[in-house]
């Protein structure tokens, strides 16, 4: 049993909020256990300057954590004049993932900003990021179509992430920041509905681990992102 009380397969108890935010075209406050992230998607009838043109679409994401959004106050990075690379990081691998299961060419030339601002922080404000910002960009296309700007969704698929670890030797899913901060193995899987690998980020905190451990944690992340993805399609009143 896990500092938390749930088991090894347990994932906290996770909300995905739409509608949040009455501006943007899609938003949605996706909750993990204490860690609450919003993610709002805003539509641009317009693509950077070296996407002109192209007659294709570009999706680009920011990432941010308020002041006291962690246990001590940290400045904001606005104030400091510049992002951190752990930052820069986050919010490239949203973009990537949102880019992954979308059919740029069928968007046209429209740009989607998504905004995802972590409220509160205790561990994988990356990977509720990722899940929440897809719910907002299936939202934002949804309107988008509505208003007769596009033919379809241009969607291929659902998107997901999960953290995953070791922990006292043992594989355990979706780990809060007490975990995080004292895994063996800390890893993040970026998978899509139906099973496509998006992107992992697998280190070893201490000592290396095995291909028969790190198989485990990927198979832990395939049963943890199908459940998030189920209430991905929930959520949005899409067919299971």
């Amino acid at each position: 049993m896990r500092v938390s009380g749930r088991a090894a397969s347990e994932m906290r108890a996770v909300t995905l909020e739409t509608g949040v935010n009455k501006h943007a075209e899609g938003s949605c406050l996706a909750r993990f256990g204490d860690t609450h992230v919003l993610c709002t998607a805003t539509v641009e009838e317009k693509v950077p300057f070296w996407m002109r043109n192209s007659g294709q679409g570009w999706i680009t994401a920011e990432y941010g954590m308020l002041p006291r959004s962690t246990g001590t106050r940290t400045d904001r990075e606005a104030a400091k004049g510049r992002q951190s690379g752990r930052t820069q990081e986050i919010q490239r691998l949203i973009g990537r993932s949102m880019r992954a299961v979308t059919d740029l060419a069928r968007m046209g030339e429209m740009q989607v900003r998504i905004d995802c601002d972590v409220l509160q922080a205790d561990g994988g404000t990356r990977t509720a990021a990722i899940t929440g910002a897809y719910v907002a960009l299936h939202q934002a296309f949804q309107k988008v179509a509505g208003l007769g700007l596009l033919a379809a969704v241009p969607l291929t698929d659902t998107v997901a992430a999960v953290s995953c670890g070791i922990v006292g030797g043992e594989v355990v899913l979706d780990m809060d920041y007490a975990e995080d901060s004292t895994a063996e193995t800390d890893a993040n899987f970026v998978i899509t509905g139906n099973g496509g690998l998006v992107e992992i980020q697998a280190t070893a905190e201490k000592t290396p681990f095995e291909e028969a451990l790190f198989l485990a944690l990927l198979g832990a992340a395939r049963d943890g992102v199908g459940r998030l993805a189920a209430l991905q399609r929930q959520v949005l009143g899409l067919e299971a």
